[in-house]
């Protein structure tokens, strides 16, 4: 019988560290300290610039369509602020240089959007979080007991025919691979979760262009064989390693020596990583 507290839960970012290493998807969505029964991550420059570019763009949302761009400088005042929660160790800079250039990546982006407002100027309508504050989520599969949950960033309303466009901000230098599940989750949510017809998505590298880039949405029960497989093989693997054992199941495809995903973690373990204390998810947060 379906259960949301015994469900095994899988996201963009869950399938995808499970498709890149199932070592780091074990330390990075399922292990625990034993000593203080908290999960582990880390910190980087590349996912503080991230982040903080995100909170301020998306922060736009909660203001009514004709007052988002009232006063530009706002949000370069904003990003400054947020930027103080990732500077320093706690956002993964060892070094003032490598910290001064991603802030200054971080302030150019702010600022072609500023510069480029286009769909943000629009109406948008928002996804409901679930229960207990949890991300938007629904059933992927009661009968397997999965859950697929997932926040999308820009949800854009296209008064003309009812229906909504997808945003995806991008903040890194590489583009979205084609083979990503990202639009086929988002697609499947915005299916379950709200009744409008979903028209078009875009992804927009804020690092490079002035205004996002449409691309094609998949076939919706194509979108769904591809997500279920993933998630089903998480969760298969999941169920193996209760019986076997979690290092016979989640195992790295490059070895004992790690990879370039699982690595890091693997220093947490052997205690060379620095503790930072614990972050806003309340996960122990490291530094490598």
């Amino acid at each position: 019988m379906a259960d949301k507290y015994s469900a095994v839960w899988v996201s963009h970012s869950s399938m995808g560290d499970f498709l890149k290493c199932p070592r780091l998807y074990y330390l990075h969505n399922v292990y625990k300290n034993p000593k203080t029964g908290k999960k582990i991550n880390l910190v980087s420059p590349a996912l503080s610039l991230g982040s903080a570019v995100h909170e301020v763009v998306e922060g736009l949302a909660d203001y009514p369509a004709e007052k988002r761009f009232e006063n530009p400088t706002e949000l370069l005042e904003r990003f400054e602020k947020v930027w103080e929660k990732f500077s320093g160790k706690k956002g993964g800079f060892k070094t003032e240089d490598e910290e001064t250039e991603a802030k200054a990546r971080g302030i150019q982006m702010i600022k072609r959007v500023i510069e480029n407002p286009g769909p943000l100027k629009e109406k948008i309508i928002k996804l409901k979080d679930g229960s207990n504050g949890m991300l938007p989520n629904f059933y992927l599969s009661e009968k397997d007991n999965i859950i697929l949950c997932g926040r999308i960033d820009w949800l854009e309303y296209k008064t003309e025919d009812d229906s909504i466009h997808i945003l995806d901000f991008k903040t890194g230098k590489n583009g979205e691979k084609e083979e990503s599940l990202q639009l086929p989750i988002y697609q499947l949510l915005l299916n379950k979760l709200q009744k409008r017809k979903v028209s078009g998505a875009s992804y927009w590298y804020l690092d490079s262009e002035n205004e996002p880039k449409e691309v094609s949405l998949p076939n919706l029960e194509e979108s769904y064989d591809r997500v279920y497989k993933v998630a089903k093989e998480v969760s298969d693997a999941r169920a193996r390693a209760l019986k076997e054992g979690a290092e016979k199941v989640f195992i790295c495809p490059r070895g004992e020596a790690g990879c370039f995903g699982c690595a890091p973690f693997e220093k947490i373990l052997r205690g060379e990583a620095e503790s930072l204390g614990t972050g806003e998810w309340g996960q122990e947060m490291y530094l490598v």
